[in-house]
């Protein structure tokens, strides 16, 4: 399965028509949930049941909107229950995590055609059941046979028409045979294990004056006046510039990664229990190390390579020549083995233990090819620098 996602842009009368579809989708989300909150046992069926009922109390009102897209809402609601009931099992069973019961909807901002009720006209025009024919950008054309629709309006007003498609998946090999071990940072966004290092752009942060502006903007207006909504759309457009940045550089970095490399081995990082160290969170937040491995994932299954997940603990304190553990505070950015005496950058040491952990060491590669360089032949540097070898 592959998804497409492409840029709409509907008519004045086509938007009445689809925030009237969301406003009526909300409506049934929490009738529904209304209706299971008591029992918490109505199955899937039973809940399409009680939608049709819903239906016929006003036919006129709920025939606006496509049969398989309120199915789909009755769908949402029971994925949430399943979500809540699996939650609250690993919970008993001593996971910490939060378990929240679904919750009434104040606004939805989606709709999803699981099966029909759409159609490519041409290469400029989607039909969409009960709302008409809208201009489309196919910036490429999708691969597959589509199955399910959604279409979103974001923050910013901009609307979105996702396609998720079946594809047939063929074999392919990779052009390469490198292997390479990835350390995630703040500073450094990864440090690879041959000693390259690619800057944290940090859009977020640089952008930290200009969101506080618009953000003292919003507050000074009136609330449900004009002008507040339009700085609110101003705020939004900001974030919006910083999600597309951020976007554009994983996809970018990633691709080039999975292209070159064909057995790519990272941290399998906690990061939801990361962000909870306040001094850090926004930085991790801003850096996306999540959705940087989830990207770099599907690509090096794209290009015919593979990733691995290894243990992250004590990769950045653990010397990785001799296997020293070495406990030092975050704020220091140079590794010193008091065993074997080497000094390098903990990121580039960090990075040596995580290409060693998916037990590359005992495959049989080439001297000229190996990636990682031969650790006896460090050098010790000034502090800040990161290892040079002979």
């Amino acid at each position: 399965m592959k998804a497409y996602r492409y840029r709409i842009y509907p008519s004045n009368k086509q938007k009445v028509r689809l925030l009237n579809q969301f406003k009526i989708c909300k409506e049934i989300y929490n009738m529904l949930l209304n209706e299971n909150k008591e029992f918490m046992t109505i199955s899937k069926f039973d809940l399409i049941s009680i939608m049709v009922d819903i239906k016929k109390t006003c036919p006129s009102y709920y025939y606006q909107v496509h049969s398989q897209v309120l199915q789909e809402v009755g769908y949402r609601l029971h994925y949430a229950f399943e979500s809540f009931f699996r939650k609250l099992k690993e919970k008993k069973a001593g996971k910490k995590i939060k378990v929240g019961f679904p919750r009434f909807k104040s606004k939805i901002r989606s709709i999803t055609y699981p099966q029909f009720g759409f159609k490519f006209l041409n290469e400029r025009k989607l039909k969409v059941s009960k709302i008409g024919s809208i201009p489309i950008v196919l910036h490429r054309i999708p691969r597959g046979k589509a199955k399910t629709m959604n279409i979103k309006q974001n923050r910013s007003g901009q609307w979105f028409a996702s396609f998720c498609c079946e594809t047939e998946t063929q074999p392919v090999k990779h052009p390469s045979a490198e292997k390479i071990g990835i350390d995630v940072g703040i500073n450094n966004f990864v440090t690879l294990s041959n000693g390259e290092t690619v800057d944290n752009p940090k859009f977020l942060i640089k952008s930290k004056k200009r969101i506080k502006l618009l953000d003292r903007r919003l507050n000074r207006k009136k609330k449900g006046s004009a002008n507040r909504k339009k700085a609110k759309f101003r705020l939004a457009r900001q974030h919006l510039k910083i999600t597309n940045q951020r976007s554009d550089f994983l996809h970018k970095l990633s691709y080039r990664i999975a292209k070159t490399y064909s057995f790519i081995i990272v941290e399998n990082l906690d990061i939801n229990s990361m962000v909870k160290n306040h001094y850090l969170a926004k930085s991790i937040s801003d850096a996306s190390w999540g959705k940087f491995i989830q990207m770099l994932s599907y690509k090096a299954v794209n290009c015919g390579g593979q990733l691995v997940k290894v243990n992250p603990r004590g990769t950045s304190k653990t010397c990785s020549k001799c296997g020293t553990y070495v406990d030092m505070s975050l704020s220091k950015k140079i590794f010193h083995c008091p065993t074997c005496g080497l000094v390098l950058h903990r990121d580039l040491n960090a990075s040596f233990n995580i290409y060693d952990r998916a037990g590359l060491a005992q495959i049989s590669t080439p001297v000229d090819d190996c990636v990682r360089p031969s650790l006896l032949k460090a050098k010790v540097v000034e502090a800040g620098t990161i290892c040079h070898y002979e």
